[in-house]
């Protein structure tokens, strides 16, 4: 591609702006040192065309290039031919410094003959810091110069029924007051935008405003009041999938990550919130990697200072994202995660302690391996410790605690050390004692210990795990009711279970009344029938079916050709006392 120079493409015809400069301005242009950067830059711009590799990186350094180019030609030449201001020198040493660099640069990403990708990705990161940073320099002297901050127009908020236009001409301007005003302007330019999400999503469609505002998060993280806003900013754009793709890709996560290691509070939720959300995309996990990130939020999970426990928890929520990526999750256990959260459990925030519980869970799903370290850690006995009546744990603790240990124990390693730690005992007692939530949990938690084996069944029966479910047959809730009779189904497949259920009168009586309170609902009437089958198996169970009186239930099931239903019928009609007692009836 043919260089044209700077100074004549901006004094050509074409351009519209021969006429705003005069022979004699002109041909002091030539000279100043003004318009040779400005030359420079223009040839480093076509040149950068040219480049195939690092193209985001690349499209943000020729804007930025592109955004010096006016402010340079537009000093006056008196200003561009003093010699006798040292900080404007300063400046435009700087910024040909800096050319001269990247130009450099640009030629090995042309030739790709860099050393690596993650060398050359730095160096071209740095180098739009620095022009944002020179950008900052010119607007600040240009203002400085022409007394703007005095005189500035402050275009007024737009209102309800403004038009488009003229929220854009408002967004604009705010857009303006980053790159020319001081910190404080700045700061309240953030506010406004944070005012109203349409002012944010009009502000993503203008050119340049994302990298500014990615550039503000890097460049200005000294000054939390800005930092905070940016955050703001960066968390309601987060909630829209397109405009992700556009942060990640011009490198908010390396930003983000940098606020874990010196931001505020405030800035450290903030940030996690807006990592969570980026990670969501399992793609995105790779550089939150590459950026250390995996080691500041395991630093912050294994601070002891959060006392809302917030930001532990958006901490475990970006980890437990991170953990989807099989290299990433080798990585966090390598890096001490299990020890860490084993010792969260044992918090007494209840944020805190949720997120560990529910991260632990989430960590070993589908990894043995995994799930075994956290038993040898202690984890399961910690989360025994939540289940124990005597302490005082929220509901939603309990009930993620038993989710958590119904994941984590599946070989008998696991489950012999449930017992040991008194965890059957705890469930029993929040079946017969606990609130509705923390009920069924222990329900579901009954069902799956009733179906390991028949030693579980055989301890359960013993602990007095029937008279408990039974109960539940008549619960209001159609999932409890299924799963109390899937429960028993399960308990009484034992002989000795069946002779202790049926030595209560009123257990089987609640079974025969069940069948006819499920009036419609076959599914249930045919959970229930097994039940009853075996129970009818033996001489005092089917002593108590024939007293229930609600015999004539099974008996219409069994005319409609439910199988089950006539199995037990034939079960009771074996029976020489029975033929008698329904001979008496009919």
């Amino acid at each position: 591609m043919q260089h044209t120079s700077f100074l004549h493409r901006i004094s050509s015809p074409e351009n519209g702006l021969v006429s705003e400069m005069s022979p004699e301005k002109s041909e002091l242009a030539k000279n100043s040192r003004f318009w040779r950067s400005a030359d420079q830059i223009s040839s480093l711009i076509t040149l950068s065309h040219s480049i195939k590799v690092f193209l985001s990186r690349w499209n943000l350094i020729r804007t930025k290039l592109n955004e010096i180019l006016p402010i340079l030609v537009g000093f006056p030449p008196e200003f561009q031919d003093s010699g006798d201001n040292s900080t404007l020198s300063g400046v435009i040493e700087g910024i040909e410094e800096t050319v001269l660099f990247t130009t450099k640069l640009a030629q090995k990403c042309i030739d790709q003959s860099y050393n690596g990708k993650l060398l050359m990705q730095s160096d071209l990161d740095i180098i739009s810091v620095k022009l944002y940073k020179h950008i900052q320099c010119l607007y600040e002297y240009k203002s400085s110069c022409y007394s703007i901050g005095d005189t500035a127009i402050v275009v007024s908020k737009p209102g309800p029924n403004s038009s488009k236009d003229d929220v854009r001409f408002y967004v604009k301007d705010l857009i303006s007051r980053f790159k020319i005003g001081n910190n404080e302007m700045k700061k309240q330019a953030l506010i406004c935008f944070n005012e109203d999400e349409m002012f944010l999503k009009i502000a993503m469609e203008i050119e340049g405003f994302v990298h500014v505002l990615i550039e503000l998060l890097s460049i200005n993280n000294k000054d939390l009041g800005i930092q905070e806003e940016v955050l703001k900013s960066i968390d309601v754009i987060c909630k829209f999938d397109e405009f992700i793709r556009v942060l990640v890709s011009i490198g908010v996560i390396g930003s983000l990550i940098r606020v874990l290691e010196g931001g505020s509070y405030l800035s450290k939720c903030l940030s996690t919130r807006c990592l969570m959300k980026c990670t969501a995309e399992s793609e995105n996990a790779w550089s939150v990697s590459a950026h250390g990130g995996v080691t500041s939020l395991l630093r912050i999970s294994a601070s002891e200072n959060d006392s809302s426990g917030e930001l532990v928890g958006l901490a475990c929520g970006v980890l437990k994202n991170l953990v989807g990526v099989y290299e990433i999750k080798r990585f966090i256990v390598e890096e001490g995660a299990l020890t860490i959260f084993v010792n969260l459990v044992k918090s007494r925030n209840e944020v805190s302690q949720i997120s560990a519980i529910e991260f632990l869970q989430t960590i070993a799903f589908g990894d043995q391996l995994v799930a075994d370290s956290i038993v040898n850690e202690g984890g399961i006995r910690v989360l025994v410790h939540v289940l124990d009546p005597k302490l005082s744990f929220s509901s939603k603790t309990r009930e993620t605690s038993i989710r958590a240990i119904m994941s984590l124990c599946s070989d008998s390693t696991g489950l012999d050390r449930l017992l040991s730690y008194g965890f059957m005992n705890h469930i029993l007692y929040f079946l017969h004692k606990g609130d509705i939530s923390v009920q069924e949990s222990s329900l579901k938690a009954a069902f799956w210990l009733s179906g390991v084996s028949d030693d579980f069944k055989k301890a359960m029966g013993e602990a007095g795990f029937m008279q408990e479910v039974v109960k539940l047959v008549t619960a209001k809730s159609f999932e409890v009711r299924e799963m109390a009779f899937r429960t028993l189904s399960n308990l009484v497949s034992i002989p000795k279970n069946r002779k202790r259920f049926v030595e209560n009168d009123q257990n089987v009586s609640l079974l025969m009344q069940s069948i006819d309170q499920e009036e419609g609902n076959l599914s249930h009437k045919k959970l229930l029938l097994p039940i009853i089958m075996s129970l009818s198996g033996c001489n005092s169970g089917r002593k108590k079916i024939l007293n229930s009186g609600y015999l004539k239930n099974i008996e219409k099931l069994a005319d409609e050709e439910v199988s089950d239903a006539r199995k037990i019928v034939k079960n009771l009609s074996s029976n020489k006392f029975v033929r008698l007692v329904k001979g008496i009836w009919h």
